[in-house]
């Protein structure tokens, strides 16, 4: 048997900024802080920081007045920040840059008159922040097939955004149906989906179709891993989203010569090697690493953070 291992894969630049925070958070602070939702949406990583003393809340009301809150990589809307201030709570901004930007080109729009057609997927913890950002002039669509239904006068000013971990696929198909339904909608001057999601979801394409199976590293909550899923599964390969080697089971190998492995853009690295030492111990796999882009990006803590870090001992 054969494994193919995607590069790049796993953490993105985003992914590490947030969890080297919380690390960062937990040095200056101690365990006694608490995080927004997920600080990233996996498992291993969640669970790695509760077992640290670490609580994550779904509510700013769940937050004690005046401790330490860690806003996740997905970004939160005005009003929680208002609510945060008002519990004086001591709050770090682990939101991604790329996530950032989406928000700033909402509020940007959104003050220019336009209304803001958001590609995305309902209930993301992402999209839920980016419509806080202009709740009134902002409607989501997760289809192309959505956008038929759309309703607006001849004179009204329309832009486009997409959620930041989507299919790239799936977003230009809307696109190309809100472009040819509003020939006069506009956009940022560049897309919004991530580098990292696109990185990824290229390797499988490329991958895909010299294997007999893929093996995604990433949970069920995270919406990029889930797309590089679906990648598999459009192309009528068997395909499982998986947490770590636990859940590998040995009958998907059943004829299986060539295996694809990758993971999401928040999956860490050490659940990719318990995958690929599993599939090795069990069928004597090879292993071959395929690079199909290379990355470079870094993303610098936040300010708040570094003016708190101190000198180190």
């Amino acid at each position: 048997m054969r494994i193919l291992l995607a590069s790049p894969r796993g953490f993105c630049a985003g992914v590490n900024m947030a969890i080297t925070c919380l690390e960062e958070c937990i040095r200056v602070f101690g365990t006694s802080i608490f995080v927004y939702h997920e600080i990233v949406h996996n498992k291993y990583v969640v669970e790695r920081f509760i077992r640290e003393g670490v609580r994550f809340v779904n509510s700013i009301d769940e937050v004690p007045i005046g401790s330490v809150l860690l806003f996740s990589a997905h970004g939160v809307s005005p009003e929680i920040r208002h609510n945060a201030r008002a519990r004086n709570l001591k709050t770090i901004d682990a939101t991604c840059p790329l996530v950032t930007k989406v928000h700033l080109e909402a509020i940007k729009y959104a003050n220019e008159g336009f209304h803001i057609i958001l590609i995305g997927h309902e209930g993301h913890d992402e999209v839920i922040g980016t419509m806080g950002e202009a709740p009134q002039s902002i409607t989501l669509v997760e289809s192309a097939a959505e956008v038929a239904n759309l309703k607006y006068p001849k004179e009204a000013r329309l832009a486009y955004l997409t959620q930041t971990t989507l299919s790239v696929e799936e977003a230009e198909q809307v696109i190309s149906a809100l472009e040819a339904h509003f020939p006069g909608i506009e956009h940022p001057p560049k897309e919004d989906i991530c580098y990292a999601t696109t990185n990824r979801q290229f390797a499988v394409h490329e991958l895909i179709q010299q294997a007999d199976l893929l093996i995604v590293l990433g949970s069920q909550n995270s919406s990029n891993s889930r797309r590089l899923q679906e990648i598999g599964l459009q192309t009528n390969k068997p395909a499982y989203l998986i947490d770590g080697a636990a859940e590998l089971r040995e009958e998907w190998f059943d004829g299986v010569e060539t295996v694809t492995v990758t993971a999401g853009a928040s999956a860490p690295e050490v659940v990719v090697e318990e995958t690929i030492d599993w599939i090795k111990n069990r069928f004597g796999a090879t292993t071959e690493e395929v690079v199909t882009r290379e990355e470079n990006v870094h993303f610098q803590l936040p300010r708040e953070l570094r003016v708190l870090q101190g000198p180190r001992t």
